[in-house]
């Protein structure tokens, strides 16, 4: 046998608020957040405040973005969450000043041990430093840093480090050249 749910068990405190909490969070997440206009982007900045996220100014968060946790994502200063991004918040996501994350990307703080029987959930802090841009449809797994000013290829999988002030692409995602940036 390869693994066995009955053993599996969530660790104590593991989602950092009690489970009504949650619960009142993905109602307001389902409707409030979802439901709003395109433009209000306050509005949404507001509702993940409410429910502790630490949100910086003008930052800019689509309707259909998902945050799993808000008390667990931190957002710096002016930076854009596209549609339907996923901040999946099982552990902490710290995402820099001017930084953009495009469409359909996966922000995945958490997976399973695959290597035991009881399939034991862990989460690992994702960093991306500022002025990045993820390109549409990244993924980025747990436990990674993305550098200042790193682009990330659409479609692109990140599984380890990426250096600040590079463009990389690819599964795994790896750096092809220099950012060079015209003054």
């Amino acid at each position: 046998m390869f693994q066995d749910l009955s053993k599996f068990k969530l660790p104590p405190n593991f989602r950092g608020k009690a489970g009504w909490y949650v619960q009142l969070w993905w109602i307001v997440q389902d409707t409030l957040f979802r439901w709003s206009p395109q433009f209000m982007y306050g509005w949404r900045r507001f509702l993940l405040k409410l429910f502790g996220a630490k949100i910086g100014k003008d930052v800019i968060i689509r309707p259909t973005a998902k945050v799993t946790f808000p008390w667990k994502v931190k957002i710096g200063d002016y930076s854009w969450i596209g549609d339907d991004v996923v901040l999946y918040s099982l552990g902490e996501i710290e995402i820099g000043n001017n930084v953009v994350i495009s469409q359909r990307s996966y922000i995945c703080t958490g997976s399973h041990d695959y290597t035991k029987i009881d399939f034991p959930i862990f989460a690992k802090k994702i960093v991306i430093e500022d002025e990045a841009w993820l390109a549409t449809d990244v993924f980025v797994a747990p436990g990674v840093k993305i550098g200042k000013g790193t682009v990330v290829g659409a479609r692109s999988s990140v599984f380890k480090d990426l250096p600040p002030g590079k463009v990389c692409i690819g599964n795994p995602a790896k750096p092809i050249k220099d950012r060079i940036v015209e003054k």
